[in-house]
C-alpha cells in the first residue's frame, strides 16, 4: 500500500509540475532575463540542501542575492539583508524565486508537498526523532511553510538572523514537519496546496490545522536582549 501511495504521489507531482511549468514558462523567461540584467551573476541559484534519506542535492531558485552571498552571511535571510538585490526582494516577497523548484520536482529531488529541505548545518542538529523528516521527499510547501509564510519579515531588524531563526521559527517548524511526516497522504497534499494558494492570496489566512500553533512571533527590539 505504501508503494502504491508513493507512486501515486510521484505521478501527481510530475503531472502537476509539468502543467504548471507549461503555464508559467513565459513568466519564468521574463524573470530570468530581469535577474540577469538587474545585477551581475547567474540567473539561477543552486543551493545545497539535504534531501530524502540525507542525500544532498542542488535546490533551484532564481538568484535573489549578490554573487557569493553565502560567504557574506548565514542561510537565514531577513527582509533588510544587504545581500538581497532590488529584484530579489520582490521575488522573495511573492515566492516567485521558488518557481524553478518545479524542475526539482520533475528531477525527483523534491515533491510539491513535503518538509522544506534544510542546509546541512541544521540537519546535523536533528535529534533521532527529527531524523524522521528525512524519510519523506522534501517539498516546495508544507504546513510549516504556511505557518511561516514570510520568514524574511519575521527576521527583519535582527542583528543575528541565524539565532533569531533558531529561537523563533525552527522549533515550531520541526514540529509541523514531523506532523506531516506522520500524517501525509494525497488528500493531505491537496489540502496543503489549497491552503498555500489561499495564503499567497491572503497573508492572514490560517487553516484550522495550524490554529493550535499560533502565529509566528516576529522579531522585535524588545526581544533583542534574549537574541
Amino acid at each position: 500500500m505504501a508503494l502504491q501511495t508513493d507512486w501515486a504521489k510521484r505521478l501527481f507531482d510530475v503531472i502537476l509540475a509539468a502543467a504548471a511549468l507549461a503555464v508559467v514558462s513565459p513568466l519564468l523567461a521574463l524573470i530570468a532575463v530581469m535577474a540577469k540584467l538587474s545585477s551581475p551573476g547567474p540567473m539561477l541559484y543552486r543551493g545545497r540542501r539535504v534531501g530524502l534519506h540525507g542525500r544532498p542535492f542542488a535546490m533551484l531558485k532564481f538568484r535573489t542575492m549578490v554573487v557569493n552571498a553565502e560567504s557574506l552571511g548565514g542561510s537565514a535571510t531577513a527582509a533588510d539583508d544587504p545581500r538581497l538585490t532590488g529584484l530579489g526582494k520582490f521575488l522573495r516577497r511573492y515566492k516567485l524565486d521558488e518557481v524553478p523548484q518545479l524542475l526539482n520536482v520533475l528531477f525527483g529531488d523534491m515533491s510539491l508537498v513535503g518538509p522544506r529541505p534544510e542546509v546541512q548545518k541544521y540537519v546535523d542538529l536533528y535529534s533521532p526523532e527529527e531524523n524522521e523528516i528525512l524519510t519523506v521527499c522534501p517539498g516546495i510547501t508544507d504546513w510549516a511553510s504556511i505557518w511561516n509564510s514570510n520568514e524574511a519579515a519575521v527576521l527583519e531588524g535582527s542583528r543575528d538572523p541565524e539565532k533569531t531563526y533558531e529561537e523563533l521559527i525552527r522549533p515550531t517548524k520541526l514540529t509541523l514537519q514531523l506532523l506531516y511526516v506522520r500524517n501525509h497522504s494525497l488528500r493531505i497534499d491537496l489540502k496543503i496546496l489549497f491552503h498555500t494558494a489561499c495564503k499567497l492570496i491572503n497573508e492572514e489566512w490560517v487553516p484550522k490545522e495550524l490554529k493550535p500553533y499560533g502565529r509566528v512571533r516576529r522579531y522585535s527590539i524588545a526581544s533583542q536582549a534574549s537574541i
